[in-house]
């Protein structure tokens, strides 16, 4: 590991990248209704649920997520396509997997693991990108 590799402004713009991709994959656009109906939720009851705790907590993990990411790929020889390689793998081998391992145990179903497992593997994907990009 080569922490001269690691860049602020990437860990900064790969976390906001989670936070872009977020909002549209849980959007009605995509699956943002299924996902409402798997958990059970209305517009209403997250209107007054309130946003704050969830938002700022996203940041911050997703700054952590980022920067774990980016010491995994501070190297040198990191480029674009093993960032995406790289952050691929961790979306889909850790993160999803771990979430569907937890998902199955809460006897959510197939399609909410799909959902929320496909997000993680596209949004690191995206992170693993942005960070080997950005040498």
């Amino acid at each position: 590991m080569q922490l001269d590799q690691i860049h602020v402004g990437a860990i900064l713009v790969a976390a906001l990248s989670m936070f872009l991709i977020g909002g549209v994959w849980y959007s009605p656009m995509l699956f943002g209704n299924a996902w409402m109906r798997l958990n059970r939720f209305t517009l209403e009851n997250l209107r007054t649920s309130g946003q704050v705790r969830p938002l700022v907590g996203s940041a911050v993990l997703a700054l952590i997520m980022s920067t774990n990411l980016a010491f995994f790929l501070a190297s040198s020889k990191t480029t674009l396509l093993w960032g995406m390689t790289a952050g691929a793998l961790a979306g889909g081998g850790w993160v999803a997997a771990g979430l569907a391992m937890t998902a199955l145990f809460e006897r959510k179903s197939w399609t909410y693991i799909a959902i929320n497992g496909s997000y993680h593997l596209v949004a690191f994907t995206v992170m693993g990108a942005i960070l080997g990009f950005w040498r």
